[in-house]
């Protein structure tokens, strides 16, 4: 008994600890790293923008075929019951004398095929081609919206660059200033400085704290909504690989471009407004067409039975078949016709005064964004030599500090000018980079 006892209390130990192994794996997932390339990707497969985009174009495209299905045949199955209540009589004269007689049966059986088919259809014809210019529509606008979404997660993950250099670099400078600060307390506990410049040091340590602790924030913020866009779990193990620093060849290397070099081919609004005016002409051509004449065939094919009792099994079934055309002449269609047709027109020029005042201001965006490549790359020349100098200030007043032949006050202001120097370092590329991107979107590059 003890035996058996020893034994299920092994087996019991044994699943509980496989049971926390198995816990303990799941919940430390292993990080994966993804570069700006690998976030896109994932992106134009995982974004929900992206799937009700496509879905969009899905839409459209049945609903194109459902319009084609109504140039096939239109067949039916129908069958009729009727009760004759009361049956019509005849009169007869028979030598003088009327006869009444009843006339038809108590009931009428019919089954068959009923078919129709379009021959002559002009205002189906100008739908279908209205539906067509719907589809190219709705690609354009799934296109627009990956242009989109390419665009947030560019600058985003730029933003995401800088916060985490900064980040690194605050927190690098608040323990440098930690050690400063620990240095003037053991002078102060010693007699060396005054009391004032260890209030100065304090005071100074702790207004570092917010700022780093803002970065922090920001940049854990900047990292959902980076997963969020890619269309994952924002508690997804992902480490975002890059540095600012890997684009400073490629800005340097290439001026912005000219203007004369750029065009809004293909630029996503205005095709989408082309593509609208082209629905505006074909729905004029369709309000045309349905003042036209139509032409259908028609057909059926059916058996009949007429009896007076509920016998079915001596009924007589008897076919009847027919074949026509059918002919339709819009006759008072006409008098809205012109009314409509003048709508359309109307409509026509707003949409052309729309287009022209968008391409205005694209053009505006263009110039904007060249401009805020061009100063963000003067940035950059600047700040990247004032750098170097800011660095080597900072190293020789903290050795002429640690010596006392620097002031509390010269080492602070030498490191002041670094923390902006670098900060103004990283948010130059960054400007450029984002700008860029907004480039890229505004002319259309995928």
């Amino acid at each position: 008994m003890n035996k058996n006892l020893s034994k299920l209390t092994i087996i019991i130990v044994l699943l509980l600890l496989s049971f926390q192994f198995k816990g303990v794996a799941q919940t430390e997932k292993e990080p994966y790293h993804l570069n700006l390339a690998q976030v896109l990707e994932i992106a134009m497969s995982e974004s929900p923008t992206v799937k009700i985009a496509e879905r969009g174009v899905l839409m459209k495209q049945y609903y194109k075929k459902e319009q084609i299905v109504g140039l096939f045949p239109n067949i039916s199955f129908a069958a009729g019951y009727n009760r004759t209540l009361k049956k019509q009589k005849m009169v007869m004269d028979f030598n003088g004398m009327s006869m009444e007689i009843e006339v038809g049966s108590s009931n009428s059986y019919n089954a068959g095929l009923n078919m129709q088919l379009p021959l002559v259809m002009p205002a189906l014809w100008e739908n279908l081609k209205l539906t067509q210019l719907d589809v190219e529509l709705s690609l354009e606008k799934a296109r627009a919206s990956k242009l989109d979404l390419k665009n947030q997660i560019e600058k985003t993950f730029y933003t995401y660059l800088m916060l985490k250099e900064s980040y690194d670099f605050l927190q690098k400078n608040y323990q440098n200033s930690e050690k400063n600060n620990k240095l003037i307390n053991d002078k102060f506990d010693q007699g060396l400085v005054s009391e004032f410049e260890k209030m100065r040091s304090d005071v100074q340590l702790a207004n570092q704290k917010p700022n780093l602790l803002s970065t922090k924030n920001g940049l854990e913020l900047t990292e959902k909504l980076l997963k969020v866009l890619m269309g994952v779990d924002v508690n997804e193990p992902i480490i975002f690989d890059g540095e600012l620093g890997a684009y400073e060849e490629a800005m340097l290397s290439k001026n912005s471009p000219a203007i004369a070099d750029l065009s809004l081919n293909n630029n996503s609004d205005l095709k989408q407004l082309e593509l609208g005016m082209d629905q505006l002409k074909q729905a004029k051509s369709l309000i045309v067409a349905s003042t036209l004449p139509s032409l259908a065939m028609t057909g059926l094919y059916q058996y009949a039975s007429l009896s007076n009792d509920f016998n079915f099994a001596e009924y007589n079934w008897f076919p009847y078949s027919m074949i026509g055309f059918s002919l339709q002449i819009p006759i008072v269609s006409w008098a809205s016709t012109g009314y409509k047709l003048k709508q359309n027109n109307l409509s026509q020029q707003n949409l052309q005064d729309s287009r022209q005042t968008l391409e205005y201001s694209l053009w505006v965006s263009i110039y904007q964004a060249i401009d805020k490549m061009d100063l963000a790359r003067e940035n950059y020349i600047s700040t990247s030599e004032t750098l170097k100098i800011a660095q080597k200030a900072y190293e020789i007043a903290q050795k002429q500090y640690d010596v006392g032949l620097a002031t509390w006050l010269d080492l602070t202001n030498a490191e002041f000018a670094l923390t902006s120097t670098q900060l103004q370092y990283l948010q130059s590329i960054h400007d450029y980079l984002s700008a860029q991107s907004d480039l890229n979107k505004i002319i259309g590059i995928n």
